[in-house]
């Protein structure tokens, strides 16, 4: 009788690169999700809801699993920094501005959280040393953003200027709290798990000790943003943060961080497909050149010609 052969387990690479792609479609369709909710939620609620339903689902797993939370206040301090700096204020700026732009147009601005990381890394938490090709890809980068901007067609300050410098100030943050993930939390020794429910979980808490203040006013709910609130929770704030994580421990934060690269298209094809959302050539015009600009100020282009 032959002996049965088992089917060999998956290659943790692979599982990696699955998780990878996984994170950027979810959270390339978040800025969906968002647009959607916003038809019945106020901006706050909808960051409310988000932050409230990944902390749940996080604790769930955190239970499940029996994960210990650390011990260290300087721990917990850090925590709360990352979860104001990497949660409440992003995702409340994130929520306003949908109400003025496209969601497409949000996913583009979304993907310069690199050049933020590259800045906040270098010049506020010296963690790195950039060479000159990197500050070229810095400004390049900007000047992607200008581009997305259009200042040939006017620069009035109204609503969706306001928004577009608002998603800007979220990204900035995210850039902030990456660099200071590296700079202070790298060898905490939490498990991704743990570090995603403490930084979602503490969020979370924020907004609810701040319910009176922001989340307290008329719901409109359908079938659609109950929906589209559940997966911007349970799974955008909540299993995709533990995907990232594990991304960025295997990959680290260069290569992590191009999943920059999946978000927008995402977003823009979604948005244009749902919601019947137009858009201006300037704007993947305008991505293509923050692209250029990512690469370069990650130095990934002379890694590749090394290789």
């Amino acid at each position: 009788m032959l002996p049965v052969v088992r089917p060999a387990a998956p290659p943790r690479q692979a599982v990696i690169a699955v998780q990878f792609v996984l994170t950027g479609i979810i959270w390339g369709s978040s800025f969906l999700f968002m647009k959607v909710a916003l038809g019945g939620l106020s901006p706050a609620q909808v960051a409310w809801s988000r932050l409230v339903l990944g902390a749940v689902t996080l604790g769930i797993f955190v239970a499940v699993r029996r994960e210990t939370l650390p011990r260290r206040l300087v721990v917990w301090m850090h925590m709360l920094v990352l979860a104001l700096s990497f949660c409440v204020v992003p995702f409340l700026l994130f929520s306003w501005a949908q109400q003025h732009v496209t969601s497409g147009l949000a996913s583009i601005y979304n993907a310069t959280t690199p050049i933020m990381t590259a800045v906040m890394a270098w010049a506020v938490f010296r963690v790195e040393k950039l060479r000159i090709i990197q500050i070229a890809g810095i400004l390049i980068g900007i000047l992607g953003v200008m581009v997305i901007i259009a200042p040939w067609q006017g620069l009035a300050p109204d609503q969706s200027l306001i928004a577009q410098f608002a998603i800007l100030g979220a990204t900035a943050c995210y850039g902030f709290s990456l660099a200071y993930m590296r700079r202070f939390t790298s060898d905490s020794g939490m498990s991704p798990l743990v570090f995603s429910f403490l930084n979602i979980g503490i969020a979370a808490v924020i907004m609810l000790v701040l319910t009176p203040f922001i989340a307290l006013t008329p719901v409109r709910l359908d079938a659609a943003i109950i929906v589209c609130l559940v997966l911007l929770g349970c799974l955008g704030t909540g299993v995709a943060y533990i995907w990232n994580q594990n991304v960025l421990r295997a990959w680290g934060p260069t290569r992590a961080s191009t999943v920059t690269y999946i978000t927008p298209v995402v977003g823009v094809v979604l948005g244009a497909v749902v919601l019947g959302e137009t858009v201006s050539w300037n704007e993947p015009a305008g991505a293509l050149v923050v692209f250029l600009g990512i690469l370069l100020a990650q130095d990934r282009l002379r890694r590749r010609a090394r290789t």
